[in-house]
C-alpha cells in the first residue's frame, strides 16, 4: 500500500478495522435481509434505501423508516431482520480479499488492533472466525458498547482508548461513508475500501484501495499529522 504521510510525521502504531464489508463480506447478506423485511411488510426497498443502512447500527437506520411499518417498533423490526440472516436462502459471509493475511501479519508483528463495528457482539465474534478469530484483536467495539453509532466518532475513540493510543497514531480501515466520517471525526487516518461503495462515495478517506490484498505495513510507511 502506498504510504500516507504528512510533514507532522507522527508514526502510526495501531490499526482499527470496521468489520462488515471491510474484514468480512456481508453486505450481500444484509441487503437480502433488509429487502426481505421491507417486502414482507408490503414495502419496496430500492438501492437508494438499502444504501442508507450500510455502515450504521441497524436500529438507527431503521428509525428513519419505522413510520412506514404500521404497528411495528424499531426493535421488533430489527429482531425480524436478524432472524432472516439464519435462513438458508441467505448467502454465507466470506473474508474480504487479503483480510486474514493482514490481520495475522499485524498480530504476529504485535501491532495493536481493534474492531469497531455497527453490528452486535455475538454477530461480530462469529464473523471474526473468518479472519482468524476475535482473540487476535485487543478490543472489539460493537453497537452495544456505544451510545451513538457511526458516523459519530464514539466507537473509534473507544477503540483507541482500549488500545492505549492517540487517534493520531492509528489508522482505520473502512468501507462505508458513515464509517469514514466517524474515523476522521475521531482524528484517525483512514483507508477506504471499495468493497461496498464506489470510490466517489469514499472521497473523505486518506487513501482508497479495492480490498486488503497487498496492504503493506510497517507503521513508519504511514504517518499522520
Amino acid at each position: 500500500m502506498a504510504g500516507i504521510s504528512t510533514s507532522g510525521a507522527v508514526p502510526i502504531r495501531a490499526a482499527l478495522f470496521d468489520l462488515d464489508g471491510t474484514l468480512v463480506a456481508t453486505e450481500h447478506r444484509s441487503r437480502a435481509a433488509w429487502t426481505r423485511l421491507f417486502h414482507t411488510h408490503g414495502l419496496e426497498a430500492d438501492e437508494a434505501l438499502l444504501a442508507t443502512f450500510v455502515g450504521r447500527r441497524g436500529q438507527e437506520a431503521l428509525a428513519d423508516h419505522v413510520h412506514r411499518f404500521s404497528g411495528s417498533t424499531v426493535n421488533e423490526l430489527f429482531d425480524e431482520a436478524v432472524g432472516y440472516l439464519n435462513s438458508p436462502a441467505i448467502p454465507p459471509p466470506y473474508p474480504v480479499a487479503g483480510a486474514e493475511a493482514l490481520v495475522k501479519k499485524l498480530y504476529t508483528e504485535r501491532v495493536p488492533m481493534a474492531v469497531v463495528t455497527s453490528g452486535l457482539r455475538e454477530h461480530a465474534h462469529a464473523l471474526l472466525d473468518h479472519v482468524g478469530g476475535a482473540n487476535l484483536f485487543t478490543a472489539v467495539i460493537t453497537a452495544e458498547d456505544v451510545r451513538q453509532g457511526k458516523p459519530h466518532p464514539e466507537g473509534f475513540l473507544a477503540g483507541c482508548a482500549a488500545l492505549g493510543v492517540d487517534p493520531a497514531q492509528a489508522v482505520a480501515f473502512e468501507d462505508a461513508p458513515a464509517g469514514i466520517a466517524a474515523s476522521k471525526a475521531a482524528g484517525l487516518t483512514c483507508v477506504g475500501l471499495t468493497t461496498t461503495h464506489a470510490a466517489e462515495a469514499l472521497a473523505a478517506a486518506d487513501l482508497i484501495v479495492p480490498d486488503l490484498a497487498g496492504i503493506n505495513w510497517p507503521p513508519l510507511s504511514m504517518t499522520a499529522a
